[in-house]
């Protein structure tokens, strides 16, 4: 059998996290939360495409949907099927060979996953959160990652949620509580980013 190619090993301050955007939709409200999760897919697009050019690593941290003998490349054939609600947004956001992924079984990115393991890998600083629910896995995963120390960074326009008010109320909670910054993509300068995460010194 022919060995596994060594990667060299990437580095980098800043990671941009992926939340569920691997997603069938295939509940009560999923039309709903389908569109305010379209046009969010298309501006996380060129946020993705911005860091990407920038050297920050894409990690797609996904529910396994009870798919418990699921792989991610699985996931996304699943989400893409005819008819899946959210298939519109995973062709949006279909991940590329050099990006990461962890599956998670429950709402933080972080519980019983490989996720802290690899922003270590990494030697990720501070993250950026988008993807969806705003209000529920965004949130869950966004205060694990200020329990954890990293930086949090939750760009209003890439995070979706059913409703408005959910949207709304969960980017005041985690501007307030986690001191996150929810600055538009847009307006993010990524080089600054960087410069600032590379200068912390981790504990």
């Amino acid at each position: 059998m022919k060995p596994l190619h060594h990667e060299e090993k990437d580095r980098s301050p800043v990671a941009l996290l992926l939340i569920d955007v691997i997603n069938p939709l295939d509940f009560e409200e999923g039309e709903d939360l389908l569109s305010f999760a379209l046009p969010m897919a298309d501006r996380l697009a060129r946020l993705k495409e911005r860091a990407k050019a920038a050297g920050i690593p894409a990690i797609y941290v996904n529910d396994n949907f009870g798919r418990w003998r699921s792989n991610f490349n699985r996931l996304i054939d699943f989400c893409t099927e005819d008819g899946r609600v959210g298939k519109p947004v995973v062709e949006k956001l279909r991940p590329a060979d050099e990006d990461y992924f962890v599956l998670k079984p429950k709402h933080s990115g972080f519980f019983s996953t490989s996720l802290r393991t690899l922003l270590r890998y990494l030697e990720v600083r501070k993250t950026i959160i988008t993807g969806m629910a705003t209000d529920i896995c965004v949130l869950f995963t966004a205060n694990e990652a200020y329990m954890n120390d990293y930086g949090v960074l939750v760009p209003r326009d890439c995070v979706a949620a059913e409703k408005k008010e959910y949207h709304l109320d969960a980017l005041k909670l985690m501007e307030r509580v986690l001191k996150a910054d929810i600055t538009a993509s847009p307006d993010l300068d990524l080089d600054a980013l960087l410069a600032e995460a590379g200068r912390q010194v981790r504990c």
